[in-house]
């Protein structure tokens, strides 16, 4: 059985997504990098975790989660589909169970807001821990003054959550913008589509998801 820290330790996994990141810091993209996608690893498996599914399926988030951005080595353009491509590959090489790949690559190829859609907990679980990672520290850019607007969202975000509650069968994701930096307007116009996934993902869960911003209430 191939494990989590099967995948986090191998060479050429971390060469791709070391690589990729690269290509998107010459694009002047956010960071992507082992901290985006560790955290989506973590946050994707704690999600399943709390809503009772098995330990395996839960590994198998973390690893689709570790996974979810290597094809952005071959283009930004339906990175999605590209490293679910990579991502057989390197996963059959490892001989891992091919119901289990089939999982992980399904994720990694609908986790991308343009062309996704969550088919199984595993590619809700993920969607949900991508597209929740909002943070500061993923914005390479030091000179505010030559922000974009993904580096003026991220950068204005002061702290980020993603919390459920299993009882009550929601999902919040609850985040705190400093409007001197970015209005909450600008959260939505380059983020939007991604809550619409959230959304759906949640859904797929049996869950409602909820956006919170600044202490209101906004989905």
């Amino acid at each position: 059985m191939i494990t989590f820290e099967d995948i986090r330790h191998n060479e050429h996994i971390n060469i791709y997504i070391k690589k990729a990141d690269e290509a998107l810091a010459a694009l002047g993209y956010t960071e992507h990098a082992f901290a985006h996608v560790t955290k989506c690893a973590v946050t994707a498996s704690r999600i399943l975790l709390e809503l009772g599914y098995d330990e395996r399926q839960a590994q198998l988030a973390q690893i689709a989660g570790y996974m979810h951005d290597i094809g952005n080595i071959v283009n930004r353009v339906d990175h999605a589909q590209s490293g679910a491509v990579m991502a057989f590959r390197l996963l059959d090489n490892m001989q891992m169970d091919p119901a289990e790949i089939a999982t992980v690559i399904s994720a990694i190829g609908n986790h991308d807001e343009s062309t996704g859609f969550p088919g199984s907990p595993v590619a809700a679980a993920l969607i949900l821990a991508d597209k929740s990672d909002v943070r500061r520290s993923r914005v390479r850019n030091t000179e505010i003054a030559t922000f974009d607007i993904h580096d003026r969202v991220n950068y204005a975000v002061k702290k980020s959550a993603l919390s459920l509650s299993a009882d009550q069968k929601v999902i919040t994701l609850e985040i705190e913008i400093d409007p001197q930096i970015c209005a909450v307007m600008n959260y939505f116009e380059i983020f939007l589509g991604r809550m619409v996934l959230c959304r759906r993902a949640a859904e797929f869960l049996k869950l409602r998801f909820s956006l919170v911003i600044n202490g209101s209430k906004l989905l």
